[in-house]
């Protein structure tokens, strides 16, 4: 009789692993597979016939850790039992997408089997797919026992339920999901209600009718059991329905998963795209879908609102100074003294840097009470955040500019409403910092002038509507040796732009750039047809080069391509520099320059005494002429202290062997002086005025030369 109990057992086991809602696979004690169920074929993507005497590897499967990077072999749940001789528990494997099938995600377990002398006999490796584990009932104690130990290291506690008899079944890993002993609770088949969170027992009840008396097979239900400890276990519960010919419900088995990590994980995952990491505040995100809420009850009640923008003072600077460690703790102390100023009912959020929004409820129903409200608000937080900070040891003192607007939840668009408050804040800074400031239209109406303009601008760079002026320098006075471009935008509306008007808003949009490129182009191209000309082939022309052309790592290739489109001669071409291109990254702005230089370009320093002036850029950069600013030039006849600095300037230019040129020449005692005092090369309206490079080309070349 035992041979044919042991072949109906090994039927029974074999039948069970045909239909068990697991994937199992039975390894030799070398690793190779001896068998696999259907379940597995499936889920791994391969055919019992490539599966059978193949001994997993990442080469071969390619499977996927938790995290989507690539599982080495030695980590493969049968070689770390080899390995180790241990099982191996809720383990997460990735399955890659294949042409048989797409992604799938498996919680392994596996076991070994040792026989009697001890020796390892096999190795039964099992997982789920994390979306589908059913369980199935087992004929015999050992088949339980085996698929005991398949969901024992899951988080999935089987359990089953006789509707005939009404005798039902709780494994232990259902009792320990709750923190009991197995047996501790009667195990009766109210147990799941009354261990149900309150708020799910109605929903859970209407579930299990709805299910007996309908004819689905399966299901899968969330809801929330209570731990015994008092907190609440979030529960998925699968399984399926057995019935007989006619429908009725016989039997309803399935397991419970603790879905407490999945959970976690989608609240991390929520705070991740709703919530600022650094302080742990709500970001752009939260507070736009917050703002849509608060506008429609805004709207709804007619009391008024607030939006504050609030932006650190000089927090770049300590930034940059101090290092971003200390200016992350500086953020985090402000966001935890905005929190303990603030109502609980304000949002506070971080939009990024140092930009934090404060929005205010129910500030009354006339905009009078509001302001009022506001700006008790407004004078608390000026007052907490400028506090002294000890931030790495040391103190620091910060304050903050506040801009502000106000809205009815009718009228208010949530991006206005920002960059309402954005501006606001600006003007606060504008005044002088540490203050607040509420938003005017007329604020409005300058941003939209300075967009206009900006838009008119690249409009003009794109229909070529800037031209060059020419101002002629001369040796003495007769003599002519250069010229200096300026640039002139010739707006299609015939207006005439000088470059006050346009090159500071060049130079914030980033559009001095590619306006700093075509001037270079036009003047190389002006270069170029000089060389023809048998008078103006022996002048030098200065153009004006920006900040961001220069420390641009292309901006040396980029004249040099410009320089051989044009055939102009590089020895003619002198580039006009100002102070502040030497503020930062003096080795980079260096080496730029040499590189022009080793093309034949000379460079020439403007401006000179009016910025942060320093002998070490004479002695660092290859400079080869210092041009006197028209500040000084202008009362070097009248004031002796300009005098003496004008000397200065000469004198030294002269022992550094730098050529030198006065601008702003509009008088001949001025001219006088400079000449005596041993400035050679002078520029300004009495010798010449500006005019356009054309006109410039015929007055002084043979051309214009033959006619006078």
């Amino acid at each position: 009789m035992e041979p044919n109990n042991s072949c109906d057992m090994q039927r029974h086991y074999n039948d069970l692993l045909q239909h068990l809602p697991a994937g199992v696979v039975v390894h030799g004690p070398d690793g190779r597979i001896r068998s696999a169920n259907p379940l597995a074929e499936e889920l791994l993507g391969w055919s019992e016939a490539e599966l059978i005497d193949v001994i997993p590897s990442a080469s071969r499967w390619g499977l996927l850790r938790s995290d989507n990077s690539l599982m080495l072999t030695a980590d493969y749940p049968i070689h770390i039992v080899m390995r180790t001789g241990e099982k191996v528990r809720d383990l997460v494997v990735g399955r890659p997408a294949t042409q048989r099938g797409p992604e799938r995600w498996l919680i392994c377990n596996a076991y070994p089997e040792f026989g009697a002398d001890g020796r390892l006999e096999q190795i039964v490796v099992c997982f789920t797919d994390c979306s589908a584990l059913k369980r199935a009932e087992q004929n015999s104690q050992k088949l339980a026992e085996r698929l005991r130990l398949v969901l024992q290291g899951s988080n999935d506690a089987s359990w089953d339920w006789n509707l005939i008899t009404g005798e039902i079944y709780y494994s232990e890993r259902w009792w320990a999901m709750l923190g009991y002993e197995p047996g501790s609770l009667p195990s009766t088949t109210d147990l799941w209600c009354r261990l149900a969170h309150p708020d799910d027992k109605k929903m859970l009840h209407a579930f299990v009718k709805k299910l007996l008396v309908e004819s689905q097979e399966s299901y899968a239900i969330e809801f929330r059991m209570r731990h015994k400890d008092g907190h609440s276990v979030p529960v998925l519960s699968r399984g399926f329905v057995s019935r007989d010919p006619n429908g009725k419900a016989l039997r309803l088995s399935g397991t419970n998963t603790d879905l407490t990590e999945r959970k976690q994980a989608e609240q991390r995952i929520y705070e991740a795209a709703y919530f600022d990491h650094l302080t742990g505040l709500p970001n752009r995100r939260f507070l736009s879908e917050e703002l849509h809420r608060i506008l429609a009850r805004s709207a709804r009640s007619g009391q008024i609102g607030a939006l504050l923008f609030l932006d650190l003072d000089n927090f770049k600077l300590l930034n940059d100074t101090m290092g971003h460690d200390v200016g992350d703790a500086l953020l985090r102390q402000v966001a935890q003294r905005l929190r303990h100023t603030l109502r609980h009912s304000d949002q506070l959020s971080r939009l990024g840097g140092d930009e934090f929004v404060v929005v205010l409820e129910d500030l009354g129903l006339v905009a009078s009470d509001a302001v009022a409200e506001v700006n008790n608000v407004v004078g608390k937080i000026l007052d907490v955040l400028g506090q002294p900070c000890f931030l790495d040891g040391r103190q620091f003192f910060s304050t903050t500019s506040i801009g502000v607007t106000l809205f009815d939840g009718i009228t208010a668009d949530i991006e206005a409403l920002l960059k309402q408050a954005d501006l606001a804040m600006y003007q606060a800074k504008a005044d002088g910092r540490n203050a607040a400031r509420f938003f005017d239209p007329r604020m409005q109406a300058t941003a939209d002038r300075q967009a206009a303009l900006e838009g008119a601008l690249r409009d003009g760079l794109s229909m070529h509507e800037f031209v060059l002026f020419c101002q002629p320098q001369f040796k003495s006075r007769a003599k002519l040796v250069g010229a200096e471009v300026l640039v002139r935008w010739h707006r299609r509306d015939g207006a005439l732009l000088s470059p006050a008007e346009f090159i500071d808003l060049a130079e914030s949009s980033g559009l001095i750039v590619p306006l700093g490129q075509h001037i270079l182009e036009k003047s190389c191209m002006a270069l170029a047809r000089w060389a023809k000309d048998r008078t103006l082939r022996k002048l030098k022309l200065a153009v004006n080069v920006s900040v961001q052309q220069l420390r641009s790592p292309e901006f040396p290739a980029t004249v040099a391509d410009i320089l051989e489109a044009t055939h102009a001669p590089a020895d003619r071409l002198w580039l006009e520099l100002t102070e502040n291109v030497f503020a930062e990254n003096m080795a980079e702005i260096s080496q730029h320059m040499r590189q022009l230089c080793d093309q034949g370009i000379r460079f020439s320093l403007d401006d000179f005494g009016t910025g942060y002036s320093s002998l070490a850029y004479l002695r660092n950069f290859p400079l080869a002429a210092l041009k006197i600013d028209r500040s000084f030039v202008r009362d070097v006849h009248t004031d002796p202290s300009a005098a003496s600095i004008v000397k200065a300037i000469i004198a030294l230019a002269r022992n550094l062997k730098l050529d030198i040129v006065a601008e702003g020449v509009e008088h001949e005692p001025q001219r006088i002086f400079l000449i005596e005092g041993g400035c050679h090369t002078i520029q300004g309206y009495l010798l010449g005025a500006p005019m356009p490079i054309e006109e410039f080309e015929y007055r002084y070349g043979v051309a214009g030369a033959a006619s006078n």
